[in-house]
């Protein structure tokens, strides 16, 4: 099998490519990202990029692939809202095309999240953007879609979180962990998701968080 992710540096991407590296069916790994990965590996290659908006010049990266995923993604607040638009919706549907065009029978995942509005009339930026991403690749008519909606995401791994309300739920987590089984999940729980979802098409098209953690059980 062939994969390719974008995302592959953070939270949650670089604990996915662990995964898929290690998976012995998987002969190929193409991470996409503006740079390189911390992980060696013969089967791995490094797209390394700043346009995300156009992979015209990359097709032989997207095809033969089997399985893709795109976690690629920025914080809320974390940028100007055109760019977090840009990184949310826009690389997100170029991506889901590129795709399409060169393997149009792979099994797609898309990292999204709790509280996204496919009605596209929300406020909210975050649930905005992530409305249209879903919506955008739902109409690319994939045979197989996964699209995880996550609660809060607790690093296993310590990080410098990117706000101060991240650092509060880090601390809290612990302590709430109990009481927010049904809205929170792990890096590590997430990640194992996102492979199985992609490698043997688990779950189902949409899943929220209590939905995502039962793909594990």
């Amino acid at each position: 099998m062939k994969a390719i992710l974008t995302g592959a540096t953070g939270m949650i991407g670089g604990i996915l490519l662990q995964h898929l590296l290690d998976d012995e069916k998987i002969t190929e790994v193409v991470s996409v990202g503006r740079k390189a990965s911390k992980h060696k590996s013969p089967k791995l290659k490094e797209l390394i990029r700043d346009d995300f908006e156009d992979y015209s010049d990359a097709k032989e990266h997207f095809t033969n692939v089997d399985c893709a995923f795109f976690c690629l993604g920025a914080y809320t607040g974390q940028v100007k809202d055109d760019l977090f638009k840009k990184i949310t919706f826009d690389y997100a549907k170029v991506f889901g095309e590129a795709l399409k065009e060169n393997s149009p029978e792979a099994t797609l995942c898309l990292l999204s999240g709790a509280g996204a509005d496919t009605t596209e009339k929300s406020r909210i930026s975050f649930a905005k953007y992530k409305g249209m991403a879903e919506n955008a690749l739902t109409a690319m008519d994939f045979p197989i879609l996964r699209i995880f909606r996550p609660g809060y995401i607790y690093p296993v791994k310590a990080r410098k979180e990117p706000n101060f309300t991240y650092s509060l739920m880090r601390g809290l987590y612990p302590i709430l962990k109990g009481v927010m089984k049904n809205s929170s999940i792990t890096s590590e729980e997430l990640a194992k998701a996102l492979y199985l979802g992609g490698t043997q098409g688990a779950g189902k098209q949409v899943m929220e968080n209590k939905e995502i953690k039962e793909i594990l059980e």
